[in-house]
């Protein structure tokens, strides 16, 4: 399949569909206790356009079209899927929620994006009306489960254009440097795009990626777009299949892996020791598994998971913004470092210094991207949301700036060496600092704050909030908890601070401006400082 001969990602799924309406599209593994498809389900290409027709259909009879947005909280199920499919066709943009949303998150989302609809799982429908009613603006709540034969009417007709490459079909929140945050408007073009890189990247060196013989197994949340875009585009363009869990289960990995027949899985940092430290089993040298995409391990683990599990790891590189990705696919893939991968057809770098002045190989900086052809943002995030100076800022000088600290060694292979500032990556989620710092401030006990990312064997980085309490306050435990259930209250489980400090002071620049860097002493671990308390407990993710 050419991408290029299709101004939709409907289209393609059309396109697909026709030529091989009895494949696998999408499947659930089996998984006894779980509220939906317990028995697990095979969805055949075929199967999967009638119910999008019926979608459209929907839509399209209660006015939606281009210029509207839907929000969509269904979870890891396949509907997600249909939805985007039809949200495709008739040129709505999704916007993705998080299920660990709180609701003062959840509102600001539904505000900014201003959505004209939700549909939802029939257990979040009442929190999600409780964000409607705080909204200044009506929003309409459908439950998912069981879809009703009408929807709501459009609050206003759809602009009278046909879908194409440039509509919006997603909006992508993704946690930035300054807080809130922002949506990352992504289009049919960035997605066919994504997905025609992924292939090109799976196909190279060493790698066999089979036109209608995959199924890739990703337990990857569809409110990222790592499963919702990036593996989604890729076997949708293959004639494949996208195996998609609920979630992550170590106990169980390698079960539902032999089970469901898989032979890629994507994987996140917490997934490799997480799976070391199961127990050895038939099934974990029994799959049928070629090899498994994904970033993070960290490299002691990286050679021990190969030959346990008998399958490379192949670590790579993307973001919200860029969706297509870099990939270590070809030797030498340097799996004692942090390497993920090599410029290509579809994304090129270099690493610069503060100037944007690109720098020797083997020197630490910025990592840069862009498209190689003749427009460097083609097929890359349209920009954010109500944001242009942001979206400026990030495309200063010609190309997209990372963030993230990285090396390019002699043979053109990119190695990660730092995270991008004030982010803290754990367990996949990119967490901002600041906007952790901003709710905690807010308690008149606290003096000033400091919130960095330490090490965590498990999780690849935990939240830690250093804290100046106020004149006569006492920086206890009782303190601790008082701030913990703030955290808990306004954000998501995973932001809410693992460690604690107390502090008389904290660092600062002749502006007053926070030190980070300077708070702990270099090469010390600051979880081993005294008196520090360990909440990680109490991070866990709400039964709902």
């Amino acid at each position: 399949m050419n991408q290029e001969d299709f101004d939709t990602l409907h289209a393609a799924f059309v396109s697909v569909a026709e030529a091989a309406p009895d494949n696998a599209f999408l499947a659930v593994p089996k998984r006894a206790g779980r509220d939906y498809d317990p028995d697990g389900r095979v969805i055949s290409y075929g199967e999967a356009r009638e119910e999008v027709e019926r979608l459209i259909g929907l839509y399209r009879e209660a006015g939606y079209g281009v210029g509207h947005r839907v929000a969509l909280l269904l979870e890891n199920r396949p509907e997600h899927f249909f939805h985007l499919l039809a949200f495709s066709a008739l040129g709505i943009g999704l916007v993705a929620i998080n299920p660990d949303y709180t609701h003062d998150e959840m509102l600001y989302q539904m505000e900014h994006s201003e959505a004209d609809l939700s549909i939802v799982r029939t257990k979040r429908v009442p929190d999600v009306e409780a964000v409607g009613k705080d909204r200044a603006t009506p929003l309409p709540v459908v439950d998912g489960d069981a879809l009703p034969g009408s929807l709501p009417r459009a609050p206003r007709p759809p602009r009278n254009e046909a879908p194409g490459r440039d509509s919006e079909l997603a909006l992508f929140y993704t946690s930035g440097t300054t807080g809130r945050p922002k949506g990352c408007v992504v289009t049919n073009h960035y997605f066919l795009t994504t997905g025609a890189a992924y292939l090109d990247a799976l196909r190279s060196g060493m790698l066999s990626y089979e036109e209608g013989r995959e199924r890739v197994f990703n337990p990857l949340p569809l409110y990222h777009v790592n499963a919702c875009v990036i593996s989604f585009g890729g076997i949708l363009q293959s004639a494949n299949c996208q195996i998609q869990p609920d979630r992550f289960h170590p106990s169980t990995w390698w079960s539902e892996l032999v089970q469901s027949r898989a032979t890629i899985f994507h994987y996140l940092g917490v997934v490799p020791p997480m799976l070391l430290n199961q127990p050895e089993s038939p099934e974990e040298r029994s799959h049928e598994v070629k090899f498994g995409l994904g970033a993070g391990i960290e490299p002691a683990l990286h050679a021990k998971f190969e030959e346990r599990f008998g399958l490379p790891l192949l670590e790579g590189w993307g973001m919200s913004e860029t969706g297509r990705i870099f990939a270590a696919s070809d030797e030498p893939r340097h799996i004692d470092t942090r390497a993920f991968g090599r410029p290509y057809k579809w994304m090129t770098g270099k690493i610069v210094d503060e100037n944007d002045e690109e720098v020797p190989r083997g020197t630490p900086g910025e990592l840069v991207v862009w498209n190689p052809g003749d427009d460097p943002r083609d097929g890359f995030f349209s920009g954010y949301l109500k944001n242009e100076t942001a979206t400026e800022e990030a495309w200063r000088n010609g190309v997209f700036h990372t963030g993230d600290t990285v090396i390019q060694r002699e043979d053109d292979m990119f190695v990660f060496v730092d995270r991008a500032k004030n982010i803290i990556r754990r367990s996949g989620e990119n967490i901002a600092a600041a906007e952790i710092e901003a709710c905690l401030a807010a308690d008149e006990r606290v003096a000033n704050i400091a919130v960095l990312a330490v090490t965590d064997e498990i999780r690849e980085e935990e939240v830690m909030a250093c804290i100046v309490p106020q004149e006569g306050v006492a920086g206890d435990e009782v303190l601790v908890d008082a701030l913990m259930d703030l955290a808990l209250e306004k954000l998501s489980y995973f932001k809410a601070p693992g460690w604690w400090l107390f502090v008389d002071s904290l660092p600062t620049t002749g502006t007053q401006k926070v030190q980070k860097q300077e708070i702990f002493p270099k090469g010390s671990d600051p979880r081993e400082r005294p008196g520090v308390i360990d909440r990680r407990d109490r991070k866990k993710r709400p039964k709902r």
